[in-house]
């Protein structure tokens, strides 16, 4: 069967290729999946570039990609929870990734089937950003009422936690570029902030929730507008002390400055690894079902342009999520 393929790191177009692979082997606790679509993140255009060897370390070549919708074509013994025809989606965990191909198996925790008023392009498009934002959103405990700031409102991780935000009944706070200011403010985000001509610090005060997706300096600042004892939860900024130790750095020590900045507001800091999580997709499927989430594509590439979809997303100019058709 055809995969696309890191087959070295590097530059986009010299790094992958089409190939002939295996299909996949299932497991007693598996399901076979017949890909239909498959997105790409982020996460997947800094594996290409070498930049997570250390944390994500895999063999060369490798398939790429980890979101996936498509139908059950065949399940392990153990795989109770769906039946073969199974219209389903899924975040495929590391040791299986690999969802730009044909058929891909995936342990059925990780295993949802799809909402049901969306199409497989669609649902392709959800897992990854959706577990992102709702993992880090009930991490810091969500609430009717809680003020957030969510940065980067028209991003895949973006667009998804305004919506779930405001399903949880929170005044969501974003920032976002003169362009998307309109689209971001459809999504249901009750003040935009366009961060080309405001500053969001002079504008969000006492935050109970700051969600940092843009790390760097934005980390740090999170404590400039969170409220005394309030969250700052990350995907891209430095590692807290407990997330350090899952991954085996027991003398790690949060940085002295966010070490600082949080005791001062008596406010939590804590990095998000997102897990899959099947019973968390369900979550998301009847949150779509009953119309509090609308999944946000960009485009959709057939897999013959899987490397143009690639060229697509290391430009950031993409609003919503990148996928790719495979049949």
């Amino acid at each position: 069967m055809k995969a696309l393929q890191l087959v070295k790191y590097g530059e986009i177009k010299d790094s992958l290729a089409f190939t002939d692979i295996q299909k996949p082997t299932v497991q007693a606790n598996d399901v076979l999946i017949e890909v239909k679509a498959a997105a790409i993140n982020p996460i997947d255009k800094g594996i290409i570039l070498g930049n997570l060897q250390a944390m994500l370390p895999m063999p060369l070549p490798s398939t790429l990609a980890y979101d996936v919708s498509g139908i059950v074509v065949e399940k392990g013994e153990n795989a109770n929870d769906f039946e073969i025809g199974d219209l389903v989606y899924a975040r495929v965990p590391q040791e299986q990734m690999g969802t730009l191909t044909e058929f891909v198996a995936v342990t059925t925790q990780a295993v949802s089937k799809k909402p049901g008023n969306i199409s497989f392009e669609e649902a392709a498009g959800l897992p990854l950003a959706g577990l992102t934002a709702l993992q880090s959103l009930e991490y810091a405990g969500i609430k009717e009422n809680d003020k957030v700031l969510i940065h980067a409102g028209s991003g895949g991780v973006g667009s998804f936690a305004i919506q779930y935000a405001k399903a949880k009944g929170a005044y969501v706070y974003t920032t976002t570029s003169t362009n998307n200011v309109k689209w971001v403010k459809e999504l249901g985000a009750d003040r935009v902030i366009d961060y080309k001509t405001e500053d969001y610090k002079t504008i969000v005060k006492d935050a109970d929730i700051v969600f940092d997706t843009l790390g760097q300096t934005y980390t740090a600042e999170s404590f400039e507008v969170v409220k005394q004892g309030g969250k700052v939860v990350s995907v891209v900024g430095p590692l807290d002390e407990a997330s350090a130790k899952m991954f085996g750095m027991n003398d790690y020590t949060l940085p002295e400055e966010l070490a600082t900045l949080s005791k001062g507001k008596n406010a939590e800091y804590k990095f998000i690894f997102m897990h899959p999580n099947g019973s968390h997709l369900n979550t998301i499927k009847t949150l779509v079902e009953n119309e509090k989430i609308k999944p946000i594509v960009d485009k959709v590439y057939p897999f013959s342009e899987g490397i143009e979809a690639f060229d697509h997303l290391a430009s950031g100019r993409a609003k919503g999520k990148i996928i790719v058709k495979i049949n």
